[in-house]
């Protein structure tokens, strides 16, 4: 599909199309769609999907559901259950602008076929995590704004066997391909000078127009798009806050749309934390506030950055359960290759207004009410949203209910006095440690069950955290092979 003929939610069912399955059905049906897409996601946030002709669906299978074997999807059933429905959520809908057979993709909720929400579905997580903000009697609405970078690439190579390991990335905006051979017309950023570069060094604006394009098209509202600091491709592009499941789905599909845009134009993304040694890792400062009957629970014109209490007590639960936090927030192996202390990685567990060095910063850019929030920078894009964006709030609310002080803010250059600030975990399996211990904000009101902690953690530790530690590193090779 031509995205620059496509004008923004043109691709997005109008309310009255909304108001029934059967509507939805036979206004797809009108705009000569053929199949209908379903698409879910599992515990690590990737997502999923199959394809239904339109002719094979109707109204029932929207209230039923639609039969898989949950037992093939990382995380869900064991072999012996393995039966699970898929509800599809009409709210979610779209004519789909990756296929070239008309296809109209909806998001859906798992259940078991009782009909009774799953407890390991990460979308029904973040439906909890929202009924139980409500029920709490502290605010009505959480807004969650994730700012998640990623690296365009012109080529991957990657393998991993048994007695040879490596990985190989390129981009034509590389800085190490400035002597390469061919046509080469210059441009390439410095390491670490990517940032906001005009063209002809910034060589991807018009990939990321056409993301920008896409997204909006499909109903995702986007503010901004640049060229971050990574030199080999790295970039931006930043949605418009929503409420926290919406932002969740939202943001699992601008992942699927900025993959299929940059595949189809003959290029790689990846959203790995750390995929270029020495130069900028990619991150997901995420911004959020608690509102309540239309107004922002954390502003306060007389408090420290204009923060209210509740914000600092939010601030107070986030920077105490961050350790356990940082399993869904940070949760792969490679997530601790840019959390390292010594660099620009927010490791340090403090908070201040402006410091980008503090882990939860207070943007200020405006003194309007309405734009108070935080912005907690350790996350990176590869967390599962439902998930992380639930376990965050849940920490905030935490904090708010045991009124947890976060102590003075750190408006000092962390570089040169830190010595004494808390940090993060080391790696992913300490993260995992400290989740094990410290969950029970995360249960509380059903929002996380017991079985889906245990379940992630045992997940985490067996298929990534022992799968990387039994395996011989290819730099273990230059350090230590003709010792």
């Amino acid at each position: 599909m031509d995205m620059t003929t496509v004008g923004p939610n043109e691709l997005k069912p109008p309310a009255e199309a909304l108001a029934s399955a059967d509507a939805l059905l036979q206004w797809a049906r009108e705009r000569g769609v053929r199949e209908i897409d379903v698409k879910f996601s599992d515990i690590r946030g990737v997502l999923q999907h199959f394809n239904v002709p339109i002719t094979s669906i109707d109204a029932d299978d929207f209230a039923q559901g639609l039969g898989f074997d949950g037992s093939s999807i990382r995380g869900f059933q064991t072999i012996n259950v393995s039966d699970l429905n898929l509800i599809p959520v009409p709210g979610t809908a779209f004519i789909d602008p990756v296929p070239a057979t008309p296809t109209l993709s909806l998001l859906c909720d798992v259940v078991d076929i009782s009909g009774d929400p799953y407890g390991r579905d990460p979308r029904g997580v973040a439906r909890r995590a929202e009924a139980y903000l409500t029920s709490s009697g502290i605010a009505d609405t959480a807004f969650f704004g994730p700012e998640a970078e990623f690296y365009i690439f012109t080529n991957i190579r990657y393998s991993s066997n048994e007695y040879s390991a490596f990985y190989e990335v390129d981009s034509e905006s590389g800085f190490w391909n400035t002597g390469a051979e061919g046509q080469n017309l210059g441009y390439k950023p410095r390491i670490k000078e990517g940032y906001f570069p005009a063209p002809p060094s910034d060589k991807l604006q018009d990939l990321r127009a056409e993301m920008v394009a896409a997204l909006m098209a499909i109903g995702i509202g986007v503010e901004v798009h640049h060229h971050e600091v990574g030199s080999a491709g790295q970039a931006e592009i930043d949605m418009r806050f929503d409420t926290l499941l919406n932002m969740a789905d939202k943001l699992q599909l601008y992942k699927y749309i900025i993959k299929n845009v940059a595949y189809q134009n003959g290029y790689t993304v990846t959203f790995m934390p750390k995929p270029v040694f020495a130069d900028n890792g990619s991150g997901m400062h995420c911004h959020q506030s608690l509102w309540k009957d239309g107004g922002n629970t954390f502003f306060d014109e007389g408090g420290y950055a204009l923060l209210s209490q509740n914000a600092l007590h939010y601030i107070g639960g986030i920077l105490k359960h961050a350790p356990a936090l940082l399993a869904f927030t940070n949760p792969t192996t490679n997530s601790y290759r840019r959390l390292v202390p010594g660099y620009e990685a927010p490791v340090n567990l403090v908070y201040s207004a402006r410091n980008r060095s503090a882990a939860i910063r207070i943007p200020m850019y405006s003194a309007s009410p309405k734009a108070k929030r935080i912005e907690f920078r350790a996350p990176d894009p590869m967390a599962n949203p439902y998930l992380a964006f639930s376990a965050m709030m849940m920490a905030g609310l935490d904090g708010i209910r045991n009124q947890i002080h976060p102590g003075d803010p750190a408006d000092y250059d962390l570089y040169e006095d830190a010595k004494d600030a808390p940090t993060v975990p080391a790696s992913l399996a300490d993260a995992l440690g400290a989740l094990k211990a410290d969950h029970g904000f995360l249960v509380e009101g059903g929002v996380f069950t017991t079985d889906f902690i245990e379940n992630y953690i045992d997940y985490k530790q067996t298929a990534e955290v022992d799968q990387v530690a039994l395996r011989p590193h290819p730099h273990e090779f230059s350090l230590y092979y003709d010792f």
